[in-house]
Order: structure tokens, then C-alpha cells, then sequence
């Protein structure tokens, strides 16, 4: 992963919504207990020009897990139709503080599409800033995108369950530091308590300002990184519960500048249910 942001200002994005190469995506989704649709947030207003993304759709609907990679020909089809493709620099954005909008930024970096940022402090900055809203969605062209897949940044199962006897790469687990050490029940039913054996726990919640929303500066973000025992010279591994909120801590690690870092898609979702999985607690 190149030593280059990964981030981009709402004063950035207001200065160059109408540059010709850029494009913008609306990824709000929400855990069903946060009662928030993001179909009907992003039909009363979002960005002007921004598409909307969903992450439920663009994904691998053959899979019985939440919104995995989709196959690379699915992933093409879909953003082409959204008119985004070669040529363009990409700003994604959400409704949280951020939230799925890094999972996003990831997927265009694991299907070869590097021009992409997230908007830092999301559509709730923009709004408290009182920046312009539109409630039409755009009628984009359709834009050839240039698929190909970078296994580098994405880990399976096999790949993580092999790497309990490797070490060769850390495991960095994104959720509360209550479900990472099993003492409350995890969101979805079904899973195991716990987490991957020889793991840390970097909550994603800590990478950002509690006020704002936006990303920690750089010296603060290693602070926390390395407070939590994890080498960013190191390769690393990504986990969450359903590789959404693990693509936070990516992004914090891709601004400090580390160079190996991977994100297990499956997560918790995956290694919690698998009766086969080895958990600590």
C-alpha cells in the first residue's frame, strides 16, 4: 500500500464536486439496531451527484455470510453502471463517523482501483458545515472500469486459521473491547464469544475524534496503533464482525504509511460461527 492518503477534507470535496474526473458514492449501511434506513436518508439528501452504494447488493449474494466480496465481473458491472471507472478519483462518504465508507475505499483497492478516498468526518460534516444537499440521484453515463483482483489485500479463512501456527502476519480484531474478550454476547445470533487466538483489540471508535468524527492526526493514529501492540512494519490482518468496521483500522494504518495490511472478509461472522475455529476469551 503507497505512503498516500486514503483521506479526503469536506473543503476538498466542495472545491472539486464539479471536477470532471471526480466521483461520488454514498456507502451509508447501519447495523439493524441503529433503526436508520440509508436508502431513505440518501433519497432526502446527500451529496450532490453522489451515487449510492450497497454494500449488500455489490456482494457475494451465493455466500450464506454478510456482504462479501462480490466476484470481480459483479463488482465491474455494478460500478459501471454507476459511471465510475478508469480515470476517475473516487470519494466515498456515509452517514456514520465513518463507517462502511472505508470497507468501500477497500473494495475499489482490491479490484485494482487505487484513485479512491474516504470523505473524512462523512455527510454529517458536510451538513454541520451547511454545505449544499440534493435529493435527485444522478443519471451517470456508463464508464469502463478496468477489473483486476489484488489478493494481497483481502485474507480468507484458511489463510488466518493458518497463520495461528505461522505468525507470520498480526491480528488486529476492530470491535469493542467487550465482545473481543467474550464478555457480552455478539450482535448476531449463533457466534461464539470471544476472539482469534493471539489477536489484539484496536476498537476502530478509538481511530476517531468522538466529536467530530473525523480520523485522529497521524502521530495520534500510531500512537494508538502501536499502544495496542501492533508493529505497522509488520504485515497485518484486519478483523471485525463482519469486515466492515476492520476497514478502519486498514485505513488508519494505510495513513501512517504501513505497507502490508490485509483485511479478513469473513470476520467474526465466519470464525465465530465455525465449529472448527479455535476462540479465546
Amino acid at each position: 500500500m503507497p505512503n498516500a492518503t486514503g483521506l479526503v477534507s469536506t473543503a476538498w470535496l466542495a472545491e472539486h464536486l464539479s471536477a470532471p474526473d471526480v466521483r461520488v458514492i454514498d456507502a451509508s449501511w447501519y447495523l439493524p439496531d441503529a433503526n436508520r434506513d440509508p436508502k431513505a436518508e440518501y433519497r432526502e439528501g446527500h451529496i450532490p451527484g453522489a451515487a449510492f452504494f450497497d454494500i449488500d447488493e455489490i456482494a457475494d449474494l451465493t455466500s450464506p455470510l454478510p456482504h462479501m466480496l462480490p466476484p470481480l465481473e459483479k463488482f465491474a458491472s455494478r460500478v459501471r453502471k454507476m459511471g465510475l471507472g478508469d480515470g476517475n478519483r473516487i470519494v466515498v462518504y456515509d452517514g456514520g463517523a465513518p463507517f462502511a465508507a472505508a470497507r468501500v475505499w477497500w473494495m475499489f483497492r482490491a479490484f485494482g482501483h487505487d484513485d479512491v478516498m474516504v470523505l473524512d468526518g462523512g455527510i454529517a460534516r458536510w451538513k454541520a458545515e451547511g454545505r449544499p444537499l440534493d435529493d435527485l440521484p444522478p443519471a451517470p453515463r456508463e464508464r469502463h472500469f478496468t477489473a483486476r483482483q489484488n489478493t494481497m489485500l483481502l485474507r480468507s479463512y484458511d489463510q488466518v486459521r493458518a497463520n495461528l501456527v505461522s505468525h507470520r502476519e498480526q491480528v488486529v480484531d476492530a470491535r469493542s473491547a467487550a465482545r473481543f474478550t467474550g464478555a457480552v454476547p455478539e450482535p448476531r445470533p449463533g457466534l461464539k464469544r470471544g476472539h482469534i487466538p493471539g489477536s489484539v483489540n484496536l476498537p476502530s471508535t478509538e481511530l476517531l475524534d468522538p466529536v467530530t468524527g473525523v480520523f485522529l492526526d497521524k502521530p495520534a493514529l500510531r500512537a494508538k496503533i502501536e499502544a495496542a501492540g501492533i508493529d505497522p512494519n509488520k504485515a497485518v490482518v484486519c478483523s471485525c464482525g463482519s469486515g466492515v468496521t476492520a476497514a478502519i483500522v486498514m485505513l488508519a494504518l494505510h495513513e501512517i504509511g504501513a505497507r502490508s495490511v490485509s483485511l479478513y472478509d469473513g470476520s467474526w461472522a465466519e470464525w465465530g460461527a465455525r465449529e472448527d475455529a479455535p476462540v479465546e476469551v
